[in-house]
C-alpha cells in the first residue's frame, strides 16, 4: 500500500515536471525565436593596415566570410610559400633511404612524404583556380620560418647512420614548427575558406609528426 501511494506520488510529480517544461518550451521555442546575442560567440575580425580589430558576433561573421570569400594577398602569400616549404621538407625525406639507420625515422619520414606531395598538388590547383601564378613576379616575403639553411641540408646530406636520424629530427621539427606558425598567422589574416581549412590540415598534421619525432630523439 505505501508503495502504491509513493508509485502514485512520484507520478504526479513527474506529470507536474513535465508540463511545467511544456510551457516553458512554448513560451520560448517558437519559428521566430532568436537566440540571445550574450549566447553566440564573439569573433574577432582582423583590422585593415592602421586600424584596429573588430569583434564579430558569430553571425556577423558567417555573414561576412558568405558574402565575400575571394582571397586576399595574405591567402596567395601564404599558399606560394607553403608550396615551396613543403618541397624542402621532401628534398630531406628523399635522403632517409640512403642515410637514415632507424626504421622509425625511415617511417616518418615516408608519412610526411605521403601527407605533403599532395598537399603541394592541392596548393598549386588552388593558385591556377584563381588565375594566381605559382611564382609572384616580386620577391615577396622573408625567410620563412624553419626553414633549414643551405649549410644545414649540405651538413645533412653529408651524415650518416644514427647522426643523419638525430640532425634530420631535429632539422624537420623545426620546418614544422615553421609551418605551424604559418598556418596560424593566415588563420588571422587570410580571407578564403580553403585556405583556412588547408591552414588547419598542416596544423593538426604537422602537431602530430612534431610529437612523433621528439619521442624518437
Amino acid at each position: 500500500m505505501l508503495f502504491r501511494r509513493a508509485s502514485r506520488a512520484s507520478a504526479v510529480t513527474t506529470g507536474l515536471v513535465a508540463l511545467a517544461v511544456l510551457a516553458v518550451g512554448g513560451c520560448d521555442s517558437g519559428p521566430d525565436r532568436k537566440p540571445a546575442a550574450a549566447d553566440e560567440p564573439a569573433v574577432i575580425a582582423p583590422g585593415e593596415p592602421g586600424e584596429a580589430n573588430r569583434t564579430l558576433s558569430a553571425e556577423e561573421a558567417a555573414d561576412r566570410r558568405s558574402e565575400n570569400d575571394s582571397p586576399n594577398s595574405a591567402d596567395v602569400s601564404y599558399v606560394r610559400m607553403m608550396i615551396e616549404h613543403h618541397a624542402q621538407a621532401l628534398v630531406m625525406t628523399e635522403l632517409t633511404p640512403g642515410r637514415a639507420e632507424s626504421k622509425d625515422v625511415k617511417r616518418i619520414a615516408e608519412r610526411i612524404a605521403a601527407g605533403q606531395k599532395p598537399e603541394i598538388e592541392a596548393m598549386k590547383g588552388w593558385l591556377k583556380s584563381y588565375g594566381k601564378p605559382l611564382k609572384a613576379e616580386r620577391h615577396e616575403h622573408a625567410t620563412m620560418p624553419g626553414m633549414a639553411t643551405k649549410a644545414q641540408l649540405d651538413k645533412l646530406r653529408a651524415a650518416d647512420g644514427k647522426a643523419f636520424d638525430r640532425l634530420f629530427l631535429t632539422l624537420m621539427t623545426t620546418h614544422h614548427q615553421g609551418a605551424i606558425t604559418m598556418a596560424t598567422d593566415v588563420k588571422g589574416q587570410g580571407n578564403n575558406i580553403r585556405v583556412e581549412e588547408m591552414a588547419d590540415e598542416v596544423i593538426a598534421q604537422q602537431t602530430s609528426e612534431i610529437t612523433r619525432m621528439r619521442n624518437m630523439l
